[in-house]
């Protein structure tokens, strides 16, 4: 993956945008530490601080999700909403997530309620971004049924915690994330990485165990494939 992609380099950086953008893809496509991608880059004869991986991360993750929201299709007219707390320097915080029905990430919001005004903040972002769902399914919390009746009244709103396995699910690796950098540290960290992890695992997580081995191995050279030209079109 690394040879295919430009080796120019970015101003001000001292290695090639291919070392760059493999850094940023092993990081947030495993479940890896910044001091794990120092290692692989370490083993394939590059030299380089995990320090260094954290600001390539910081400065050109975002970048690439952005590019990858750009691209991606528009979703399925049904997605599941749902929360899930986290600790954030003691205190708690909840990460509202959406998902379409087939499983991709539509966007995530970290706020320190877990309240109507929340839910209408969240539904609101997602609105502005993808249009009006037809179907939104949610667990019981009584906020959601008051921002789809403020934002929304006309769609059809399914609140039933058994529905929502689909949203909790994805909750799973944010639980795996938090655990290797044992725990978070702000709120807009958690925002900014899990933005961006969510949106590399659109594309290299497509649904396996619907696919047969060469459609999946399709799917994954056209990940691949992407990756390189938003990795091209990196900027600082």
């Amino acid at each position: 993956m690394i040879s295919q992609v430009s080796q120019l380099r970015l101003k001000g950086f001292r290695f090639p945008r291919s070392i760059i953008s493999y850094a940023v893809w092993a990081y947030h496509r495993f479940a890896l530490s910044l001091r794990d991608v120092e290692d692989l880059l370490a083993e394939r004869g590059v030299i380089v601080s995990y320090e260094s991986i954290r600001v390539w991360c910081q400065r050109f993750g975002p970048q690439i999700a952005a590019k990858i929201r750009r691209d991606r299709p528009a979703p399925s007219g049904k997605w599941h909403l749902d929360e899930v707390v986290i600790s954030i320097r003691g205190r708690k915080h909840w990460l509202w997530r959406a998902v379409d029905a087939n499983g991709d990430v539509l966007d995530i919001l970290v706020q320190s309620r877990r309240n109507a005004q929340a839910a209408k903040r969240f539904l609101k972002k997602l609105m502005k971004r993808w249009g009006v769902p037809r179907v939104l399914v949610t667990d019981k919390l009584r906020s959601y049924g008051v921002a789809v009746r403020n934002l929304c009244s006309g769609v059809d709103h399914r609140s039933h915690k058994g529905l929502n396995n689909r949203s909790e699910a994805s909750h799973r690796h944010t639980r795996r994330r938090e655990k290797i950098m044992g725990r978070f540290k702000t709120p807009r960290q958690v925002q900014r990485l899990l933005s961006v992890h969510d949106q590399t695992a659109t594309i290299f997580r497509p649904q396996r165990h619907h696919l047969s081995a060469a459609s999946y191995r399709h799917a994954r050279a056209d990940a691949f494939s992407l990756w390189n030209n938003y990795a091209a079109e990196m900027a600082i």
